[in-house]
This record gives structure tokens, C-alpha cells and sequence, in this order.
């Protein structure tokens, strides 16, 4: 079987920082070559991966903005679709761009719906709902217009992360600094609560920065900025306890699943997957409201860490991932 995985361009594969798409699309091929699959990756030209590699580009466009986006995009995809007969299938990664090649190639193409930007997007999908094979991230990432092959988790390596039954003290937000994913009210628990918070992630919004978390910085509440993923293993094991205040309906939520591997408990609210990754009173908290939110943090003493590491690694692991695809592929192929 030669499979073709088609990565997002915005970011190198897998990212030195952030990239959600660029890290699965990673996981997902060094997962198949272990499985002795031949994969092809493309991705940017400074990517790095045990799998040949085609780029047509050395960076990604967000890591050098002199490049324009949609050029890169176009010339990234059609360099694959050109060269779409020496595969036996495509996994895309790519969002609903390359659908729009698939009925002029014999090669079918898988694609991993990793959430819906805007409702605007589901026409395309729809266009091909009868001959895409489309997989959502969680159950509850789905639109009722679009026919689903499966869902499969995305899947974490876990060698990149260690567990930890001895924490620290500190809470910690880890994820874009955005309302969407509430690092204000993260902050907001944290005061609650009388509880150190160390918050970790890309500035998306820089006026919401400005105006809602930079005046609330001290010692007690602290940026430190993006973090490697060294640095990543290192705040998720040592925290006392993940805080995801989520505002929308998250599609799934890596650092959840990266935090339980490492044994660090979950709070956050009940929205979007967070019912499907997060066990209630077992490996984190859903919760509603603030005051919810900074009771659990009183309630974590009582969780045993390595319920939230036995939890995560039987359902979040990139080999249950990659074992579901290849199952995906072979199913497709057979027709």
C-alpha cells in the first residue's frame, strides 16, 4: 500500500510550536512507517519525518511572511494531485481545498475533518458527500449534512510525554491565547481559586492579549510564551491541573488528551468533546461555571493521576489512531 498524507503548509511538520494539524498529520505518518507502510508526506520542505518527503516550499507561510498563502496552498496541493497515480490513496489533512481535485483523480481521498472554520465551508464537503470518505475527530464535531466514515481520536505520541504522580502547585492554561479557548477565564478560576497559573500559548488575538490578559499579570499570574515541545512535557507533567474554560464547541483538544497522559487532571467546561475526552470525577471536571470551575480545583487531591494516564493512553495514543486509519484504508480499498 503507498499512501500519500497531505499536510497543512502554515506551519513545518510536525511544528516546533503550534500546529494541531501539522502535529497529527505527523503522528499519522511516522505511525504508518513504523508499520513498515510506504508514506509519502507533503508538507514543507523543512520538515521532518522518516517518510519521503515532497515540498514546495522550505517554510511554512506562517513561519515566513513573505509568502502569499493561497499560492503556497495551490501549489502545495496540485503538487500532490499531479502525482496522485502513484498512490494507492490520499489522506488529507488539508481541510476542504483538496476536494475540490478528487473528481478529476482515480485516487481516493480520505479526509480528516479537524473542525469547520465557518459553517460557509460545509458546502464544499457537501459537494462530495457521496464519493469523499470523511472522518471526524469527535462525535460531537459533526454536521448533520455530511455522510461520516468513522470517527477516530487524534492520537498522541507518547513517548513525547511522561507521567508524573508527584506535581506541582501551579494551575496551568496551555492553548491559543483567544477568547475562544477562555484564558481569561482561566485567569479568572486561578484568582478564584488563590492558585498560581502559568499560561502557555501562540498570542492569536493580540487586542484581546492587551486588553484582557496582560493587566492581570504578576508573580502570581504569569505568560511565559509558547512553548517547545520539550517545555510542552515539562509544564503538562508538573502542573497540578489543566484549565480548558473553552467558549466554543472545541472539535477535540490535544492538550486535554496531552495532560491526562502526563496524569494531570482536566477542568473544563462541558462543551463540544470535552464530555468525550474528559471522564467526570475520574480524570478532570466538567463544569459550567467559574465558581464550578475553581470548586473542582479543590476537588483534583481526590483523583488518582494514573487513572487520567491509563485513560488517555488507551484512548488517545497515535497507535490506536493509526491502526483506525489503516483499518479506514484497507475498507476503502476494498470498496
Amino acid at each position: 500500500m503507498k499512501v500519500a498524507v497531505l499536510s497543512p503548509v502554515a506551519w513545518r511538520t510536525p511544528p516546533r510550536h503550534y500546529g494541531p494539524w501539522e502535529q497529527i498529520a505527523s503522528n499519522i505518518t511516522e505511525g504508518l512507517v513504523k508499520l513498515g507502510i510506504d508514506v509519502t508526506l507533503f508538507a514543507t520542505g523543512d520538515s521532518v519525518t522518516s517518510a519521503k518527503l515532497f515540498g514546495v516550499c522550505d517554510s511554512g507561510y506562517e513561519e515566513d511572511k513573505t509568502q502569499d498563502a493561497k499560492v503556497l496552498e495551490c501549489m502545495h496541493i496540485s503538487n500532490l494531485m499531479e502525482q496522485a497515480g502513484n498512490f494507492d490513496i490520499i489522506h488529507n489533512n488539508f481541510d476542504f481545498l483538496p476536494l475540490t481535485y478528487s473528481a478529476l483523480i482515480k485516487t481516493p481521498i480520505i479526509t480528516t475533518i479537524h473542525g469547520f472554520s465557518s459553517p460557509k465551508i460545509i458546502p464544499v464537503y457537501k459537494k462530495y458527500n457521496a464519493s469523499g470518505h470523511y472522518v471526524s475527530i469527535s462525535n460531537s464535531d459533526r454536521s448533520p449534512e455530511l455522510n461520516y466514515l468513522a470517527t477516530v481520536y487524534n492520537g498522541i505520541d507518547r513517548a513525547h510525554f511522561e507521567f508524573n504522580d508527584k506535581p506541582g502547585d501551579y494551575l496551568l492554561y496551555f492553548g491559543r491565547i483567544h477568547h475562544d479557548k477562555g484564558t481569561a477565564e482561566a485567569i479568572a478560576i486561578a484568582k478564584k481559586s488563590k492558585r498560581k497559573l502559568l499560561i502557555a500559548g501562540l498570542v492569536q488575538d493580540e487586542t484581546y492579549f492587551r486588553e484582557k490578559i496582560k493587566p492581570e499579570l504578576n508573580g502570581n499570574i504569569q505568560y511565559i510564551g509558547n512553548a517547545e515541545p520539550g517545555r510542552r512535557n515539562e509544564l503538562l507533567k508538573n502542573a497540578y491541573a489543566l484549565l480548558h474554560p473553552i467558549n466554543f464547541n472545541e472539535p477535540f483538544g490535544m492538550s486535554v488528551a496531552e495532560a491526562m497522559l502526563c496524569g494531570t487532571p482536566v477542568i473544563a467546561f462541558n462543551r463540544g468533546s470535552m464530555p468525550e475526552l474528559i471522564k467526570h470525577e475520574k480524570t478532570g471536571f466538567l463544569v459550567d461555571t467559574l465558581d464550578e470551575a475553581a470548586e473542582a480545583v479543590e476537588q483534583v487531591k481526590k483523583l488518582d493521576r494514573r487513572d487520567c494516564e491509563k485513560w488517555s493512553s488507551s484512548k488517545f495514543s497515535s497507535e490506536k489512531m493509526v491502526s483506525d486509519y489503516l483499518d479506514l484504508y484497507k475498507k476503502i480499498l476494498a470498496g
